[in-house]
């Protein structure tokens, strides 16, 4: 059996996941294969890759028939979904996975869809051992991780019962691009899901199980609190998604918290202390893009309101949209993937202790290269290879199983295979304030 089955191999995204693992450092350790629909398409991305996929097998799959899906997701123990829109092909093969006991991860940033397989298949995933992470790229894995990896470091320095008041995320995108793939799934979404369906994915604690301190409403106008000189910004369009899964790791986290014999079988709740993990009632999280000046964020910030109020409302805005958009499998090219960047600054906030002192972590998150899609193949492929190659070190929750978030999956295993790759580095460390700054790497 293979450790790794790509599906949507020869897709944009797909295509870049399966580079990324053909010239892994540590690519003698693991085994991988292709499925696509297209064999010829196949051929011309194993002849484009040359040595580096020799003897990697490939399987010609249709993901709109049952049966085809069933039979290729057999042949691995870790499936990468890079076959979107989620909501039209997803479910099948999240469903053929539970059934055959293999690990699922995908790129979705599609919310309502995953409040659907969460209702389906979250129980038996669980009970199953079955490890299923949507949300697996840069939507939304850096959010996810950031809030882990602040609140973890405000423990270490203040104590395990110091919890979270505010955590707030600036973006800084250079390069950023969008494949054909990625424009029809947004498309199909608003002309094909039912309204009240887009705004039950739009709500507070949407995936979350435990609802908590409702998030700010979106606004004109950011800042990150503290620094100096200020860091300002306007809304980033997929902070919706990424607090949503932010919500729901930190739900999760909750539940294990009050009773980890509930939450986990006794194999792992007996080991376990996961009142750490807890960020706590009070914890609210936000994230916006940076920008040079407010001006610059009212005029982006009226803007996607227009536009966004145009493609919902006046189907030729969505024909005018097709006729400038890349075509599906069509994105960033090689340079332009190179050429991008995202450097990611979170300020977290502790509530205040009996004498009213507070005390914040910065939080960092940097990559080298074009941030949707470059970046996102690396993350998914290294989620992946830790379901491969650190299944025994993974938290409770990876442990177990069920439809999780990157962090309650993957935890400080992901972070470390992160800042091992070479292109991204993660970093916090506790702000002075009458104490020496504490890093954590």
């Amino acid at each position: 059996m293979l450790d790794i089955l790509v599906l949507g191999a020869t897709g944009y995204t797909g295509r870049l996941v399966t580079r990324y693992l053909a010239t892994h450092p540590q690519r003698a350790t693991f085994t991988f294969g292709l499925a696509a629909r297209s064999q010829q398409k196949l051929k011309v991305l194993t002849d484009e890759l040359g040595d580096a996929v020799h003897k990697v097998p490939t399987f010609v799959v249709d993901v709109t028939k049952a049966d085809a899906v069933e039979s290729v997701v057999q042949e691995a123990r870790v499936v990468i979904n890079a076959v979107g829109p989620y909501r039209l092909w997803g479910t099948p093969i999240v469903q053929a996975c539970v059934r055959y006991k293999r690990h699922y991860l995908d790129l979705s940033g599609e919310t309502p869809w995953v409040q659907e397989i969460i209702q389906k298949f979250d129980y038996a995933a669980a009970k199953s051992n079955i490890v299923i992470v949507p949300y697996a790229g840069l939507d939304s894995v850096p959010s996810d991780l950031l809030a882990y990896v602040a609140n973890k470091t405000l423990k270490l320095f203040a104590g395990s019962s110091t919890t979270v008041d505010m955590s707030t995320s600036a973006w800084r995108l250079n390069g950023i691009g969008i494949s054909g793939g990625t424009f029809f799934t947004v498309l199909s979404s608003l002309e094909d899901l039912p309204k009240t369906k887009l705004k039950a994915g739009l709500s507070d604690f949407a995936i979350s199980p435990v609802r908590g301190t409702p998030a700010t409403c979106p606004r004109a106008f950011y800042s990150l609190p503290i620094l100096n000189p200020p860091v300002r910004g306007a809304l980033y369009l997929m902070s919706i998604v990424n607090t949503q899964t932010v919500q729901r790791s930190r739900g999760l986290f909750e539940l294990a918290a009050r009773n980890p014999t509930v939450v986990f079988p006794h194999e792992i709740s007996a080991t376990v202390d996961m009142s750490d993990c807890s960020y706590g009632t009070t914890f609210k999280y936000e994230e916006f893009m940076v920008l040079p000046s407010r001006l610059h964020a009212l005029l982006l910030f009226i803007l996607v309101n227009i536009v966004g109020f145009l493609m919902v409302v006046f189907p030729p805005a969505r024909w005018v949209a097709r006729k400038l958009m890349p075509e599906p499998g069509q994105g960033p090219t090689d340079r332009q993937l190179e050429a991008g960047s995202v450097h990611i600054t979170n300020i977290t906030t502790s509530t205040p202790d009996a004498k009213g002192r507070t005390v914040s972590v910065r939080s960092t998150f940097k990559g080298k290269g074009e941030p949707g899609y470059l970046l996102s193949s690396i993350i998914i492929s290294e989620a992946a290879l830790a379901l491969v190659l650190n299944k025994d070190s993974l938290p409770p929750f990876g442990r177990r199983g069920g439809v999780l978030t990157p962090m309650t999956a993957f935890g400080d295993i992901l972070i470390q295979r992160l800042n091992a790759c070479g292109r991204i580095s993660i970093e916090s460390e506790v702000l002075p304030s009458g104490y020496e700054a504490k890093k954590i790497r």
